[in-house]
């Protein structure tokens, strides 16, 4: 069998009407907006105490490893990596709570333990089909605000006002939103010109931009060896995480990773083209399962909760269908052990482009929403502004479902509501008294 033969019946290019050259740069697309990961996830755990060149090491053979399993097992365009959220929420155990690295290795590892006896019993897609059409419709644009909002950020157009206690614009003058807004401008221009490979030869010449501004530095080599793993595997202590105390850390990593790993799938899923006509994705079991094992793998190595990445977006935005833009974006991971140095000359002002147009491009599902009725649109609303507001995707979730269900509840359509949503209300309610 010819590896064009294999890479057909594998991934079943014909019937996603899609080829290796598109797939390919897919791939390269969605590893090139995720590459901040590189920097970001060894640098917040090194400052908990870790040794960073080690979970560096540790993270990107996991990505490789669990994206490629997620490309072979479901065929699907999702790349994985540790959420940055459950990344921030290990960091802190370990530097402001004075937990052990083992107890919070093993902490992790119990919720993807409850990942997978929920996801292989087919709990997680129950729950997901049981989620109204319009909040289903809700979360796919909320995240796309959220992807937005998150590249606005990251080359400082956005910023956090103390002094007026918001969110505003930042100095429209800095180099690095200069740089952002050209090279947004070199994206809309590739786009209606319809360029193959647009976001990628965007990222590129931005990043070229960058250098006389001083917003790209160029590397002092531009390749190196990767650190060893050290004693990171299997520094984990199963027992310890059981103590009846860190049952809320526990709680605090498992929901969010819950509703967001539903959310993005659903999300990109839907940017895809790949759910029915009731907002569900076929197959979703499957990324599930993938994306619970993965949360327990990588707690062996003191990596914090492997999850399904939004950037994924970038990668179907640039045309990606099948599991081989998963493959690419893995390949390129595996370059970038020994490329790291040339992998992160592109900065944040590059990609915050990419980000801020798949973000806005994924407002279309909102079309869906019945707005005549009340029960159905305000739930959604809500969804949509307290992912943005509360700046995390599960509490615009966790905000939508109780208020859902109270106002169908209150309008006498209690029968439109599934057991399993009364259920959710309860979690939901449970997960906001970890915040308090």
């Amino acid at each position: 069998m010819t590896m064009k033969s294999w890479l057909e019946k594998q991934f079943q290019l014909s019937a996603y009407k899609t080829t290796v050259k598109t797939e390919l740069l897919a791939g390269v697309t969605t590893f090139v907006t995720m590459a901040y990961v590189l920097a970001t996830v060894p640098n917040l755990l090194g400052n908990a105490g870790m040794e960073k060149h080690g979970v560096m090491t540790a993270m990107v053979l996991l990505i490789i490893g669990t994206t490629c399993a997620m490309a072979l097992y479901t065929n699907r365009p999702f790349a994985l990596a540790p959420g940055l959220g459950s990344v921030g929420i290990v960091a802190s155990m370990i530097s402001n709570e004075g937990v052990s690295q083992p107890i919070a290795a093993g902490v992790i590892f119990w919720s993807g333990v409850l990942f997978m006896v929920i996801s292989f019993l087919g709990l997680r897609e129950a729950v997901v089909r049981v989620i109204p059409v319009s909040l289903k419709q809700a979360v796919s644009a909320g995240i796309g605000l959220f992807i937005a909002l998150l590249g606005a950020k990251s080359c400082g157009l956005i910023v956090a006002s103390e002094a007026k206690n918001c969110l505003t614009f930042g100095s429209l003058s800095s180099p690095k939103v200069c740089v952002c807004l050209i090279g947004f401008v070199i994206l809309l221009v590739l786009k209606i010109r319809k360029v193959p490979g647009d976001m990628i030869i965007a990222i590129v010449l931005t990043t070229l931009v960058g250098i006389p501004f001083g917003v790209t530095s160029m590397p002092e080599q531009l390749f190196s060896m990767p650190a060893t793993l050290g004693e990171r595997f299997l520094n984990i202590d199963f027992a310890g995480a059981l103590n009846f105390a860190y049952i809320p850390f526990l709680i605090a990593l498992f929901i969010p990773d819950f509703f967001s790993t539903f959310g993005t799938v659903l999300g990109v899923g839907a940017k895809a083209g790949y759910l029915d006509e009731n907002g569900n994705l076929p197959g979703i079991d499957k990324c599930f399962q993938v994306d619970a094992v993965a949360t327990s793998v990588g707690a062996l190595f003191g990596i914090p909760s492997m999850t399904t990445y939004l950037e994924s977006s970038a990668g179907v935005e640039a045309g990606g269908k099948t599991g081989l833009t998963a493959v690419f974006t893995s390949i390129c991971f595996a370059l970038a052990l020994f490329a790291a140095p040339l992998a992160l000359i592109i900065p944040s002002a590059a990609t915050s482009p990419v980000l801020i147009f798949i973000g806005v491009n994924m407002l279309g599902g909102m079309r869906k929403i019945n707005y005549e009725d009340f029960t159905e649109c305000f739930p959604a609303f809500l969804c949509i502004t307290f992912t943005i507001f509360a700046n995390n995707i599960a509490n615009g979730i966790c905000t939508a479902i109780p208020v859902y269900v109270i106002l169908k509840l209150t309008t006498g359509k209690g029968k439109e509501l599934s057991p399993v949503l009364y259920i959710l209300t309860a979690v939901c309610l449970l997960y906001f008294s970890t915040l308090i």
